[in-house]
């Protein structure tokens, strides 16, 4: 009888027990969503070389506080344990509060962070569209001309920013059967790759009857479509786009990945994955109205659409996530809540958050590997959480 391996000891489960069919699923995915680079194939974002970063692991107490819950009143660690958190970074005006880890993960670990991946890459088109190489007011086609038999055909790239395409899919994560699922297949995500690409994917999707824009539809496809766009506009590959554009810019001082397809398209509906410190930079920058440590990122005019003036309140009430952000809004991908602190966020399936109070001067970055994809109670917690974060620190 042979003695468990260090890997098992520490993680409970065998590393060859981690497959392309389980890696999202629990417990494999408290590992998997630190290494997805060992499962999909993944391009690489160069970042500030030499950090020599430490972590700040003292809350002072932050995690003993309590905190008001619709079930009751629970301590930030308690709730951090409930909501499998793998990770937890907060910034008050601009400086570290402190960095939680769970015992499965280290500081410094780069963690998949899924659709705040969309957040990050409307952030790319931003700095073109300042650049003046990247027009939301123009048709897909204009960068795209093959999508014009798809649903793609009659959309401008406003509407595949905020959601508001008419597009006949359904985000079943968890149907083996459905379109979704071949959608992964085409990301490389899923077993049975090999026949599809993911913009050959896209460019199979039609539209429904009504129109483009009248309603917020979270469609994942739409952010892998504008990724394609962005490159075509550029030139440039999305892994090269980010790092000279982004990364290097925001003083991120970790190095970032995305996973790819078999032609190399970057996921960029979800497959980026950074540390929490620089995930928290990143919202950082954005509550800074485009600036990091002096450097304009992105103009200041496209943050403040993003954050606070634009967005369709109607195409939101329309949606179906309405009853997260009853006054809330959504453009460029990123969720403004409607609050009154003027919080906004990025959010990604198994609990990923980026929230960011510009009232309170707060940023929190939580990632975590939670079992369901999608937990819509868990995640009206986590907003009260982080509600009750900005006014404690």
């Amino acid at each position: 009888m042979t003695g468990k391996t260090a890997f098992e000891t520490r993680h409970g489960f065998a590393r060859n027990q981690v497959l392309l069919d389980n890696w999202r699923e629990s417990p494999f995915s408290r590992w998997s969503f630190q290494n997805v680079g060992e499962l999909v194939p993944s391009a690489r974002v160069a970042a500030v070389p030499g950090s020599g970063e430490i972590p700040v692991q003292d809350f002072g107490g932050l995690l003993d506080e309590k905190v008001a819950l619709a079930g009751g009143p629970e301590t930030v660690a308690a709730f951090l344990t409930r909501s499998d958190s793998d990770a937890l970074t907060i910034m008050k005006a601009g400086k570290i509060v402190g960095d939680w880890f769970a015992p499965h993960m280290q500081f410094g670990a780069r963690h998949i962070i899924f659709s705040i991946s969309k957040s990050l890459t409307a952030i790319l088109a931003g700095i073109l569209e300042g650049e003046g190489v990247f027009d939301p007011q123009a048709p897909v086609t204009r960068y795209l001309p093959e999508a014009a038999g798809s649903a793609y055909g009659d959309a401008s790239v406003r509407h595949v920013l905020d959601m508001s395409v008419s597009l006949d899919f359904e985000e079943a994560y968890l149907d083996p059967e459905s379109a979704f699922a071949r959608y992964r297949r085409a990301t490389l995500w899923n077993p049975g790759e090999g026949t599809e690409s993911l913009a050959d994917f896209i460019l199979t999707l039609q539209r429904l009857a009504e129109p483009h824009g009248r309603i917020f539809r979270y469609r994942s496809p739409n952010s892998d479509l504008l990724g394609i766009l962005l490159e075509r506009a550029s030139g440039q590959r999305f892994a090269e786009l980010s790092r000279e554009k982004f990364w290097l810019p925001l003083g991120a001082t970790s190095e970032a990945s995305v996973t790819v397809d078999m032609e190399g398209t970057a996921r960029t509906a979800g497959g980026i994955s950074v540390t929490p410190r620089d995930l928290a930079r990143v919202g950082e920058m954005m509550r800074q109205g485009g600036m990091a440590y002096g450097r304009r990122i992105v103009p200041e005019a496209w943050v403040r659409d993003t954050v606070s003036a634009g967005g369709d309140t109607e195409a939101w009430q329309r949606g179906a996530m309405a009853f997260l952000f009853p006054k809330g809004r959504y453009r460029n991908k990123w969720y403004q809540t409607g609050a009154a602190s003027g919080a906004f966020c990025g959010i990604g399936i198994h609990g990923q958050w980026l929230y960011v109070n510009p009232t309170a001067e707060v940023v929190i970055a939580k990632m975590s590997s939670q079992p369901e994809p999608v937990d819509e109670p868990l995640d009206v917690d986590t907003v009260a959480v982080f509600e009750a974060l900005s006014r404690i620190v």
